[in-house]
């Protein structure tokens, strides 16, 4: 067979000129392989994105719930305090009315209408140790 005969039995090849290169080709499919990087990308910050609009949306709520119980612990702190010295004012005033009754006046005037008279003749005690009395 002669070189004539052989290439008229091969199927015609396409001109040289709009073959691509086999490197080229082979990026082609090493490519076709994996996804396309740019659209993954989109993607990735779509839902990057969405997480971040979610953490920060759960903290707000967060922050807004201790900021609500430290509100109403400064409501229940303030009437304590009112509590306190309501208390306070009524211990004062037992204290005065307590006062009043142990004045020296009020003693002798509730003695007086018991029918109990001063004393003509007072007596001390004395405290201090007499002469020639020894403990022991």
């Amino acid at each position: 067979m002669s070189l004539a005969s052989a290439r008229a039995l091969l199927p015609s090849r396409t001109p040289i000129k709009n073959r691509k290169p086999v490197s080229e080709r082979t990026a082609e499919v090493i490519l076709g392989l994996f996804p396309d990087v740019n659209s993954g990308t989109r993607a990735t910050q779509k839902y990057f994105a969405k997480f971040l609009t979610i953490v920060s949306l759960v903290g707000f709520l967060a922050l807004l719930g201790v900021n609500t119980l430290l509100a109403q612990d400064a409501f229940t702190l303030s009437n304590l305090k009112y509590e306190a010295k309501q208390v306070a004012d009524q211990r004062d005033a037992i204290n005065r009315s307590i006062d009043s009754y142990a004045a020296p006046e009020k003693l002798a005037a509730a003695a007086l209408s018991l029918g109990m008279l001063p004393s003509e003749t007072p007596v001390f005690l004395n405290l201090t140790p007499a002469p020639g009395v020894t403990n022991g």
